[in-house]
């Protein structure tokens, strides 16, 4: 078999997995003058000299992608307000027509940047992200918004997995883990401080309008990251664009269409509100077997969308599937959150958005200490950061059932710095283990699936919260001292299911002699 059977190595040996990679470039790379003299082909034993600005670069282009994915819940009221055709289904679509597209293209997204280069891929990606953020800002009306945010959300699902795939190519051995870190920082502090950007824009530019800046601010950063990508990101190696790659047109057909059709009746569950759409679900098991099935068959003579033998190594499928239980846990917190600030203690859009800001410190901290530790203590680290977010989650549930007032903020400080910690150690450890035994050329669709588990846990998660949520509401006359316990109830569940899948992997591990997967 391939290289995605070798033995995993220890924590001193990280760097000779990546000489592999390093290796075939070099033997198969044209002696040819290198495209950009900024950035020259790394030697077998010198790593790209530009690494750490091309993480920046790849650092900007997600970040701006991850915060639309909560920047827009703290500007619904705004677009609600000032936008012509604003309704509500529209408002849903403007939130869920994001996350559908989005999820539709990571994974064939990140197989296009493995197959015809990763900067490509990310400055097509960058580049159709900004355009659409524009279309976005300057909306006449609600449909076009919700068209520009499928857009976007196509756009940001082509670049995201190329971040990840990026950092697995330029960085080894505990150099990646820091890496690793400080893409986690961003993840974590972009979910949470984006409702507090959304605040700052909507004070200063008004009710009615301050919503099209929510989108204008994507512009400047959108411009910059093309501008450096092209000087610091490489490029592809010559001998790739010299080899025929198999897309896989049918395996690309079969899980987009499974991965919409999963997401579809959760995104849309507070409007669709027939159960008919729970139908979706077994459609979508049914085209996920034809998937499998198909890609069975393909692999045995061509290049299939996902090599399914990345399932058969334990860090892999067990990251992935504990991305997509803890995701659906901490995703809906601030979902919930803003909604009680806002409409049951009526702060305004700048202060529900400040509150988040522990978690984003708390987050960032966290994340980058994660990444140079992870090495050491590998899916231990996870088991402590889900045991905090859970301890964080409960404390919030304490705070909101005692001290529901005017200075709830206040209140919230403590309990979301330590789950910000929490998910600090969480999410970018978890990232850095789960692509650990991934070859190099297989890491924008390895990512991809990450991102993909990741997108259907937020969906899931904000759906079963939301409709505990709201059901508590309406049954408790707008009670949110009953609503929100529940609805973090749901989201306590998730973190404790992750939490369990962490602590399978540990004591399988001990019992294996394969500690933590590291």
């Amino acid at each position: 078999m391939s290289a995605d059977h070798r033995k995993p190595a220890e924590p001193d040996q990280a760097p000779a997995v990546d000489h592999h990679a390093a290796h075939h470039v070099a033997a198969t790379a044209t002696p040819s003058p290198p495209e950009h003299p900024t950035s020259p082909p790394p030697s077998d034993d010198q790593p790209d000299p530009n690494r750490w600005k091309a993480l920046v670069i790849c650092l900007l282009g997600g970040g701006i992608v991850l915060l639309d994915v909560s920047i827009v819940n703290v500007a619904l009221q705004s677009i609600s307000a000032g936008l012509p055709g604003a309704t509500p289904e529209a408002v849903q679509w403007i939130l869920s027509g994001y996350a559908l597209s989005f999820g539709l293209l990571l994974v064939p997204g990140g197989r296009l940047g493995d197959a015809s280069g990763r900067r490509r891929m990310f400055v097509i990606g960058v580049g159709l992200f900004t355009v659409a953020s524009a279309l976005c800002g300057f909306a006449p009306n609600g449909l076009v918004l919700v068209i520009a945010r499928l857009v976007q959300g196509l756009a940001g699902g082509l670049l995201t997995p190329q971040v990840t795939a990026l950092i697995q190519q330029l960085f080894r051995g505990k150099e990646r883990g820091t890496a690793f870190g400080l893409f986690g920082a961003t993840v974590g502090i972009a979910t949470a401080i984006g409702p507090l950007i959304g605040g700052l824009l909507i004070t200063a530019f008004g009710t009615e309008n301050g919503w099209r800046f929510v989108f204008f601010v994507n512009l400047p950063v959108g411009l910059v990251t093309i501008l450096l990508a092209f000087r610091y990101l490489p490029a592809a190696a010559k001998a790739a664009r010299g080899k025929r790659h198999d897309f896989d047109p049918v395996g690309i057909a079969l899980l987009g269409a499974a991965v919409v059709a999963l997401l579809l009746p959760f995104v849309q569950s507070e409007v669709w509100k027939s159960g008919t759409k729970w139908w979706l679900i077994v459609v979508a098991v049914v085209l996920a077997v034809a998937f499998v099935l198909w890609e069975r068959r393909y692999s045995r003579t061509k290049e299939p969308v996902v090599d399914l033998g990345l399932f058969r190594r334990r860090s892999f499928s067990l990251g992935v599937g504990l991305a997509t239980l803890y995701f659906a846990g901490f995703t809906p917190l601030f979902f919930v959150l803003t909604l009680t600030l806002q409409s049951g203690l009526h702060y305004s859009a700048l202060l529900a958005g400040a509150t988040s800001v522990p978690f984003a410190v708390g987050s960032g901290i966290a994340s980058t200490i994660g990444g140079r530790i992870v090495h050491r203590f590998g899916r231990q680290l996870i088991v402590i950061g889900t045991i905090l977010v859970l301890i964080g989650l409960g404390a919030v549930v304490w705070v909101v059932s005692n001290h529901y007032g005017p200075d709830l903020g206040w209140w919230l400080i403590a309990p979301l710095l330590v789950a910000g910690i929490g998910s600090g150690l969480t999410i970018s450890p978890n990232q850095t283990l789960t692509l650990s035994e991934v070859p190099v050329e297989q890491g924008g669709s390895a990512g991809g699936l990450i991102q993909v588990g990741a997108r259907v846990g937020s969906a899931i998660g904000i759906a079963a919260v939301g409709s505990v949520f709201y059901a508590a509401l309406a049954s408790s006359d707008g009670d949110h001292t009953t609503g929100l316990p529940l609805g973090l109830g749901v989201s306590l569940a998730f973190v404790g299911a992750a939490l369990v899948a962490g602590l399978v992997d540990v004591l399988v591990g001990r019992a294996h002699g394969t500690q933590a997967t590291v």
